[in-house]
């Protein structure tokens, strides 16, 4: 507690063994930042140039790669900062403001990933009404709640704790995430009921329809022509293959608060590492190398760098 400007400072106590690898740590993390801010603003580039990528679908994808990017630039350089520093600390508004942007911008990926397997149902099961249902005005409202709803939700959270009493200033992790429950003196009944519905509204309920939404598609292409499962195979694989390497991320982050005393400090925290490390890389590295049409202008725009 600094007494002099009343500010809160929480320590984090989830870094392994820095002082050892300290540089190791910093010229990985430094690399794979710079790699997918690099990775995922080629991707968005290629996107908003081409005319033919301006589809609903390519348009998801973008949002996806943006809250991708601003999560890296948000989260990054306080990483490095402390990897740096003698002492781990961070203010707990600070604090707070992390435990907002990761949860937001993550119930918001689930979101747009829920719109995704939306709009290739439409695509594959209902191809002649899709120009009708996925209009533009239909896209734009399910993108600004896709970003809208979480960071609503979240918002009145974080506000709702800011003033509660905190008995603990040592956190068991690297950031900020739902471990700053644990520094709390006592368990709000209103904010947990409020947690669970907010977790049903951006969580599980998203989740089911997904599932729901890519269980149709997989029994309509089985009774269609190869050329339709073609489609779907092509269109739809990459979206699974997200889907998939984001859930685990979410059942771990559910997990690890739940048994965080049972869990080795080095296990908790190179696992937590990999949030950082490979997700918001692996999106564009996915959608860069499985969707055929930004493969293909990737291609002609980095050919076109080296004969320039």
């Amino acid at each position: 507690m600094d007494d002099e400007f009343n500010i809160t400072y929480i320590t984090l106590d989830g870094y392994v063994e820095l002082d050892k690898y300290r540089y190791i740590y910093i010229c990985i993390m430094f690399i794979v930042y710079i790699l997918t801010i690099f990775c995922n603003v080629s991707i968005l580039y290629t996107i908003w140039i081409h005319n033919d990528l301006h589809e609903p679908m390519y348009i998801f994808i973008a949002g996806l790669l943006v809250n991708s990017v601003f999560y890296s630039t948000i989260m990054y350089p306080k990483l490095l900062a402390d990897f740096l520093s003698e002492k781990r600390i961070i203010s707990y508004p600070t604090c707070l403001f992390q435990f907002f942007i990761y949860y937001s911008l993550s119930a918001s990926d689930f979101l747009l990933l829920s719109t995704m397997a939306y709009d290739r149902y439409v695509s594959i099961c209902k191809p002649l009404q899709y120009p009708t249902i996925m209009r533009k005005t239909t896209v734009i409202i399910l993108l600004v709640l896709a970003w809208a709803a979480p960071a609503c939700h979240l918002a009145a959270e974080v506000i709702l704790r800011a003033n509660m009493k905190l008995c603990h200033f040592n956190l068991s992790g690297i950031f900020c995430n739902n471990s700053i429950y644990s520094l709390f003196c006592v368990t709000s009944t209103s904010l947990t009921i409020y947690g669970f519905v907010a977790l049903l509204n951006l969580g599980l309920l998203p989740f089911v329809f997904i599932i729901f939404t890519y269980t149709r598609i997989l029994i309509i292409t089985y009774r269609s022509s190869r050329e339709v499962k073609n489609k779907a195979a092509q269109t739809c694989l990459p979206h699974i293959i997200v889907l998939i390497s984001f859930c685990c991320l979410c059942a771990y982050d559910v997990i690890i608060a739940r048994l965080e005393s049972d869990v080795p400090k080095t296990v908790r925290s190179i696992i937590t590492l990999q949030a950082f490390l490979y997700y918001p890389l692996f999106n564009p590295v996915i959608y860069g190398l499985k969707m055929k049409e930004i493969s293909k202008h990737l291609k002609k725009l980095f050919c076109q760098a080296k004969v320039i």
